[in-house]
């Protein structure tokens, strides 16, 4: 009988800690619902110690997803375990996360202590939070670089002080496969009382071994794994709660697993959290890219145009990709429109659908064709955007390598219409400027992205902006084939998510 892997998804916590992916507390639930309709076992809401506005999030999520198991995050400190148990208690399976380093690294650089008293800290945090709730995880924070005696020493105590599961993180992604799997077989057969917890494992893609060293791990017993959609997450990423998914399904033959998910909802959960937190999937990302199912090369269509399996090892079927494809052109109808829609897993309200199909139309007018690529691009983009305070309705610029840029633009306010120009470095530097002039707001760019969606003269451009206005930074996306409209919209998206909040 194979076994069954936990999936401990925590794209709400680590995956939410990227800069400037925050979400508020509907779009929490949004997500949290989503992974509760993909299958998840577990889901690790947040880090209430951290914000009224998260405890609420993580609350309002424990009140009603109610079939995964609802942790969130506290270091070895009561106020944060109380913090932890006041969001959760009402969920139907609550479970209380707390973690502390194990490492040397960790225990005199970062926590200025020594072994035995970090060790008293982690078994006093779980005998107190046993005292809340049975369910109990607890994370030897960058185990991965710990003395593996001393690693032993602190597992068995907390086994003994009431922790029912324990985790070892990869941290900082240091570990390589063949080191982090022996090490889940060392502590199986050296810690004692291994055998009463759910033994689970974390680990970081720093090196791009993420999905890598947790498939050793399963391989060598570990029976949770703590992932997230797309891999998002601190500096490059947690592992990929699909990449390991499909792993597992694929190589059954290797692994002898299962996961309780429905692989077909895959594709959509990946979807709405990229739309969600404003961050792109790129297109070569196994499983969710948008090239994962794509063939070019023609060698490679003749073979799947013979049998599919000569270059495909997944059904795009099977993780909710449609297979065929509709040419859409500014001539389609609404009908053939929301047809294609559908088959990409949107099921939009009238109203988006409408702003949809505007924005359709006003890209299709540029371009003999719209992709699937441009598509999900206009659509992700439209639906992610924020309450439009300042609304955009035109620009226009001059350049030339002996001409001043200049750009002049026009935004709308309440039914005002606001007019302004300036100049810059470039017409997009122009632009900027001038935004950023209209609406009265210090704006410090700090990172601007352009990329093609599509290959052509008349590709769809995509631009990404992240800016710090305040102190915080806020995200924001847009498309055109103009590639300045493109990059205005983009700037004025974000300090309008700044505005709204």
């Amino acid at each position: 009988m194979p076994g069954r892997i936990i999936i401990f998804d925590t794209t709400l916590r680590d995956g939410e800690q990227v800069p400037g992916a925050k979400l508020n507390a509907v779009q929490k639930l949004e997500i949290a619902n989503q992974l509760e309709r993909l299958g998840v076992d577990v889901i690790e809401a947040g880090f209430p110690a951290s914000s009224p506005g998260d405890f609420e999030a993580v609350r309002g999520i424990a009140q009603k997803v109610r079939k995964p198991i609802i942790t969130a995050l506290a270091r070895t400190v009561k106020e944060d375990i109380d913090a932890v148990w006041g969001a959760i208690r009402e969920a139907a399976h609550p479970r209380i996360h707390i973690v502390l380093g194990a490492s040397d690294i960790h225990v005199e650089r970062k926590l200025r202590t020594d072994r035995d008293k970090a060790l008293t800290m982690g078994v006093e945090a779980v005998r107190y939070a046993k005292t809340l709730t049975p369910e109990i995880e607890y994370s030897t924070e960058d185990a991965s670089r710990s003395d593996l005696d001393y690693l032993c020493r602190v597992i068995e105590a907390v086994i003994e002080a009431g922790a029912t599961v324990v985790n070892i993180p990869d941290t900082v992604g240091y570990a390589v496969p063949a080191q982090f799997g022996n090490l889940i077989k060392e502590l199986r057969m050296r810690v004692p009382s291994i055998d009463r917890v759910i033994l689970s494992v974390h680990c970081h893609n720093d090196l791009g071994l993420a999905t890598s060293n947790t498939l050793a791990a399963i391989a060598n017993g570990a029976q949770q794994v703590e992932v997230t959609i797309n891999g998002i997450g601190e500096r490059a990423g947690n592992t990929s709660l699909e990449e390991v998914v499909m792993a597992i399904k694929t190589r059954q033959d290797y692994f002898d697993a299962t996961t309780g998910i429905d692989t077909t909802a895959i594709y959509k959960t990946s979807r709405l959290v990229s739309r969600l937190m404003g961050i792109p999937v790129q297109p070569n990302k196994a499983i969710v890219g948008s090239n994962a199912f794509a063939h070019s090369s023609g060698i490679h269509q003749d073979g799947i145009l013979k049998d599919r399996t000569t270059y495909e090892i997944i059904r795009p079927e099977d993780v909710g990709v449609a297979q065929h494809h509709l040419v859409l052109t500014a001539r389609s109808g609404r009908h053939a429109l929301k047809h294609r829609l559908e088959e990409l897993g949107y099921q939009l309200s009238p109203e988006v659908f409408e702003k949809v199909h505007t924005r359709f139309l006003a890209v299709a007018d540029r371009k003999k064709e719209i992709s699937d690529e441009d598509l999900e691009s206009i659509v992700d983009i439209e639906i992610s955007k924020a309450p439009e305070v300042f609304a955009f309705e035109n620009i226009q610029t001059v350049s030339g390598n002996q001409a001043l840029p200049l750009s002049a633009v026009t935004l709308r306010r309440n039914g005002e219409i606001i007019t302004d120009a300036a100049c810059g470095n470039g017409p997009v530097d122009a632009a900027f400027r001038c935004i950023a002039r209209i609406v009265g707001l210090e704006v410090k760019l700090q990172d601007y992205e352009l990329k093609a969606v599509t290959q052509g003269t008349d590709a769809l451009g995509e631009a990404a902006v992240k800016v710090e206005i305040g102190g915080q930074i806020f995200s924001g996306r847009a498309t055109s084939t103009d590639i300045i409209e493109a990059s205005a919209r983009a700037y004025l998206n974000a300090i309008n998510r700044s505005l709204v909040k």
